[in-house]
């Protein structure tokens, strides 16, 4: 008997709550495909920063030890609430272990019930991509055709076919610390429709790169690419700094560009910018996508998203995979919520579950 069964009845309805396991989440993937979900997350991603204003927003909860962070991102509009757990952890790799993982929810409003419950460590690589993307869309220079991509750890291949499928980029220059990483690309964006070329140092990878991205795992502040090495034009998509003193590119390079970030509040603390002055000028995204204010002004600049990632990402790709559960998506049900018959007689329902 489950804890809401009474007298015999079965849960109803609204006490089970579905949910996506990490199998249920790869059917999704490769049965649409992952350049598909990528631009539908994108899509969702973009609806919600246009409706910025109508948000609840908080920067994330976060508590850190010398290991590495755990944290909660917690978004609501007047209809939804939803929340992601996540942890980021460098050393797990040397364990043989995630550096990142999660798990997020979803609820009514109204209710308070939650209406989903999903992994998200492989949906957030998806969405971080897909944001990633996104903002590349806005700010790159036209016709960008090659990425560099600082760091090939588990964000690489995601950030390459997002950048593929939204930007149109045909060749990415990997370069990593561990040629290992490097491989483990190359062999996984095998027949996907890109040139990959392994490189030997940074200034090899940002030869020719419209578009650089570091993403990096180390939790220090460090130069993934050094000041000179960034030309005029080039659009940098920095989304390794994601906590305080964790940082990828030098403070000449931030003087030197136009700076679009999610929520100003957030990134001051945890982003590139928590090497500048308070003061310093930055533009938020969902400006850009409302049309409110401009992104790349002219084929000279260098724009930098400063991505930490924020909660209504998470929050818009939760409503995605809501709605594909909704139209027949794989999924289970959890007897997640006591239901009694009356909603007084909490105790009671413990009573006649002993029959």
């Amino acid at each position: 008997m489950t804890a809401n069964q009474e007298s015999g009845n079965e849960p109803s309805p609204l006490a089970l709550v579905p949910f996506v396991s990490v199998a249920h989440m790869m059917e999704l993937i490769n049965g649409r495909g992952v350049e598909r979900v990528l631009r539908e997350i994108a899509d969702y991603i973009e609806e919600d920063f246009k409706n910025w204003p109508q948000f609840h927003k908080q920067a994330r909860v976060a508590a850190h030890s010398e290991d590495g962070v755990i944290e909660l991102m917690p978004a609501a509009d007047a209809e939804h609430y939803g929340f992601k757990y996540v942890n980021g952890h460098p050393k797990n790799m040397r364990e043989g272990l995630q550096t990142v993982t999660a798990f997020g929810v979803l609820a009514k409003v109204a209710s308070g019930y939650p209406i989903l419950i999903s992994e998200m460590t492989l949906l957030t690589a998806l969405r971080t991509a897909a944001m990633s993307a996104l903002a590349g869309r806005e700010l790159a220079a036209p016709g960008a055709t090659t990425m560099a991509m600082i760091g090939n750890g588990a964000q690489c291949e995601f950030q390459a076919i997002a950048f593929k499928a939204l930007v149109g980029i045909g060749s990415v220059r990997l370069y990593d610390v561990d040629p290992a990483a490097t491989a483990k690309v190359v062999r996984n964006l095998a027949n996907r429709g890109l040139d990959v070329v392994s490189c030997a140092s940074v200034e090899e990878a940002v030869e020719g790169a419209q578009i650089i991205t570091t993403c990096t795992a180390a939790k220090r502040r460090a130069v993934a690419v050094a000041d000179e090495l960034i030309r005029p034009g080039v659009h940098l998509n920095a989304i390794g700094g994601d906590c305080p003193g964790k940082t990828e590119l030098a403070v000449e390079t931030l003087r030197r560009a136009s700076i679009f970030v999610e929520y100003e509040e957030q990134t001051r603390v945890e982003g590139e910018i928590q090497q500048l002055e308070p003061s310093s000028a930055v533009t938020e995204l969902w400006q850009v996508l409302r049309g409110e204010v401009s992104g790349r002004k002219d084929a000279q600049e260098i724009t930098l998203f400063d991505s930490v990632g924020f909660a209504i990402e998470d929050f818009a790709a939760l409503r995605y995979v809501h709605d594909r559960v909704t139209a027949g998506a794989a999924h289970e049900e959890l007897d997640l919520l006591a239901d009694p018959d009356d909603p007084r007689d909490l105790f009671g329902m413990i009573l006649r579950a002993q029959t």
